[in-house]
């Protein structure tokens, strides 16, 4: 009798703990996280546009030091990837260095039920990157599109005047960026021309700061990326308009005034106006601290701009 007792307790203590448990269930845990709902909702996701990754980190980075009740989630992939997330609700904030489509502005409201919202938070000069012991100092634009644009009529390092025995009759290897890349759609714009498909043939890469290197391992490569991802192991071209006209270099003061031609934006897309957390975190990086994190990386901050 007494140990039909004891396990009648036992079954009651099990059964009490069990329901304790269920008690908590989807409203304090979100479902497959594991983690606490409070803490989820003071999570920000970003993603996208590989130029922006090294500012993107720094700027979460020195966030999170200020704001220790906030995780900022930062992730690359190209500014296609980022709006693409945004636009499925896998991401709060898109980071691209290319203008959202009107096909992707329109699935955005179909999805989301309301307009994505462009924020400018800096511009970038897209420099022009050759191996440091190549003898060129200078290109222009034109030359730029006869290397990348489809039925180019400049395939060789001599093609560009450059008479070196060791570079002259080499062909030139062109280091690119993948499609879904944001610096890639604007490269083909504003270089190669809206009309006109890229040269098949060049070696494609997934991030900005693997352009530079693999321009720095190649002897006979040029590539374009953000002038933020230069190395001791390149060199950058001044770059000109026209062949023949003012050269100009990639630096923060002449993409400031408008002479460096290869200067674009930098846009944070987000669906609707921002609110809560990730307005506070907007506000942060338009303010002097976040464009100061901007301008130390190598960028064009915004107010300077302004």
């Amino acid at each position: 009798m007494r140990l039909a007792k004891n396990h009648l307790s036992l079954a009651l203590l099990i059964l009490a703990t069990v329901c304790i448990g269920c008690g908590r269930g989807p409203s304090d845990k979100h479902a497959g996280t594991g983690q606490p709902k409070s803490a989820e909702e003071k999570t920000i996701r970003v993603t996208g546009s590989d130029t922006m990754v090294n500012v993107a980190q720094a700027w979460a980075e020195e966030y999170m030091k200020k704001h220790p009740g906030v995780n900022i989630d930062i992730r690359g992939g190209g500014s296609g990837v980022g709006i693409a997330s945004l636009i499925d609700g896998k991401c709060d904030m898109a980071n691209s260095s290319r203008k959202m489509t009107e096909g992707e502005i329109k699935r955005t409201k179909a999805k989301q039920g309301a307009e994505p919202q462009e924020l400018i938070v800096g511009y970038d000069a897209l420099a022009i990157y050759v191996p440091k012991d190549n003898p060129l100092d200078s290109i222009s634009i034109d030359e730029l599109a006869e290397i990348y644009g489809q039925d180019g009529k400049i395939t060789k390092w001599s093609d560009l005047g450059v008479k070196d025995p060791k570079f002259a009759e080499k062909e030139i290897t062109r280091v690119s960026r993948q499609s879904s890349s944001g610096t890639y759609a604007y490269f083909r714009e504003v270089v190669v021309g809206k009309t006109r498909d890229y040269k098949l043939g060049s070696i494609d890469q997934n991030g900005s700061k693997d352009v530079v290197a693999m321009v720095s391992r190649t002897p006979s490569a040029i590539g374009y990326s953000g002038m933020g991802y230069k190395t001791s192991e390149v060199k950058t071209l001044k770059v000109s308009k026209h062949r023949g006209g003012p050269a100009v270099e990639p630096t923060v003061k002449n993409a400031r005034n408008g002479s460096y031609p290869i200067t674009r934006p930098l846009q944070i897309y987000v669906v609707g106006e921002p609110t809560g957390i990730v307005k506070e975190y907007l506000d942060w990086i338009h303010s002097a601290a976040g464009q100061r994190v901007l301008l130390e990386l190598g960028y064009v901050p915004l107010t300077e701009r302004q």
